[in-house]
């Protein structure tokens, strides 16, 4: 798989990719982009940025960088296969004083806008470690496997070629309020 890498893209190897490629391709691709930019994003911001809310009734900057990284990590790893996904092996929660299996989805507000993330270096390293587990194994992935039907909470029964299309959508929403929360704080967030 040829993937795109940010500093010193070659633009016409990247025309090139994007007119071939294979389904499983294209997920890991764009699974890949959506969570390096987020790491890339955080991974130098300060602790106060890290627990910056937008406003009132906004999630902090760190809750949508965990939030993506943890629900990637538990889908492919445990929702797909029921294998131990990257935060247990790491021993994260314990390591942090985070939740062990909830990654925020049905989350009271309040729980939310509580949490305290560790370090923003270290919770973007959480997020690389995700993306090199889960892109081999996304690239691996057969036709057939991709339209198993797996039920998902919230989104109920859908195929796994589904359930990775909306990791793609749902990163990028979050993606997109971690890059406002950063330019209200007037630092370069990440870029689409």
């Amino acid at each position: 798989m040829r993937r795109r890498r940010y500093a010193g893209v070659d633009a016409a190897a990247e025309e090139e990719w994007s007119m071939s490629y294979t389904v499983q391709e294209y997920h890991a691709y764009f699974t890949e982009e959506a969570l390096r930019q987020v790491a890339e994003g955080i991974k130098d911001i300060s602790d106060d940025d890290l627990h910056f809310r937008l406003h009132a009734t906004s999630n902090s900057i760190g809750w949508d960088a965990w939030h993506i990284f943890r629900t990637v990590d538990n889908l492919v790893h445990f929702a797909f296969d029921r294998e131990q996904p990257v935060w247990l092996q790491q021993g994260l929660d314990q390591r942090w004083d985070l939740p062990r299996v909830d990654q925020g989805t049905a989350m009271s507000p309040e729980e939310a806008w509580a949490m305290r993330f560790p370090p923003a270096d270290q919770l973007a390293q959480y997020g690389q470690d995700v993306v090199d587990a889960v892109l081999p194994r996304i690239t691996s992935m057969s036709d057939d496997y991709l339209q198993v039907v797996t039920h998902v909470v919230p989104w109920g029964d859908r195929t796994r070629l589904w359930i990775l299309g909306k990791v793609i959508t749902h990163s990028s929403k979050h993606l997109g309020y971690i890059a406002g929360g950063l330019g209200v704080r007037g630092l370069q967030g990440p870029s689409f």
